[in-house]
């Protein structure tokens, strides 16, 4: 194949992956499916199998889902986002262990634009296993690497006023227990003369 016939199929594909995403948004998830398909027989990226990966997602097909961002791995090992994406499969599936490992390889990938996701989604996983502490700091670290997180600045809220909640009945406990106080004698003031 020469350079510019490939060129032109790395176009072509590029088009029919950018109308795939739009159809995606609209809803239209058959017509997405089919759009990143015909991008991908013209030119496999990871990103179109990632995207489709993600298409297959709003339908509910995990397997299908986590099957197209392996797929997306094989293609470049550096793009971060098929590991956050299984890894948020998982975590649909309860599979609350397995996702673990997923978010940890998105962050070490070089090539990802938003490590706030896998920030979060390791939050939202932790949480769910009651290691409150440790998803508190992944959240802060979401919203450190995007300020504008709204689900991030949400949890960090939520787990904050649990803290307070928990320390709250401590403070109390500590004010209740302590040595009952010493009776107190009137003070009397010697007149002056």
């Amino acid at each position: 194949m020469s350079s510019e016939s490939g060129d032109q199929r790395r176009t072509e594909a590029l088009e029919l992956f950018r109308l795939a995403y739009e159809h995606q948004m609209r809803g239209e998830i058959e017509e997405a499916i089919q759009l990143y398909k015909k991008s991908l027989e013209l030119c496999p990226t990871a990103e179109s199998h990632t995207f489709l990966g993600w298409t297959y997602s709003f339908q509910g097909r995990w397997e299908d889902a986590i099957q197209e961002c392996l797929l997306a791995i094989e293609v470049d090992p550096t793009f971060g986002n098929p590991y956050n994406d299984i890894g948020a499969y998982l975590v649909e599936q309860d599979r609350l262990d397995e996702a673990i490992p997923w978010f940890l390889r998105a962050l070490r990938a070089p090539r990802y634009e938003s490590y706030c996701f896998p920030h979060f989604n390791l939050g939202r996983v932790l949480e769910r296993k009651r290691m409150f502490a440790r998803a508190l700091v992944e959240y802060k670290k979401a919203l450190a690497e995007n300020s504008q997180h709204l689900g991030a600045l949400t949890a960090i809220r939520r787990l904050q006023r649990q803290q307070q909640r928990q320390a709250a009945p401590l403070a109390t406990k500590d004010c209740n227990t302590a040595a009952p106080a010493k009776s107190r004698r009137p003070v009397v003031v010697a007149p002056q003369v």
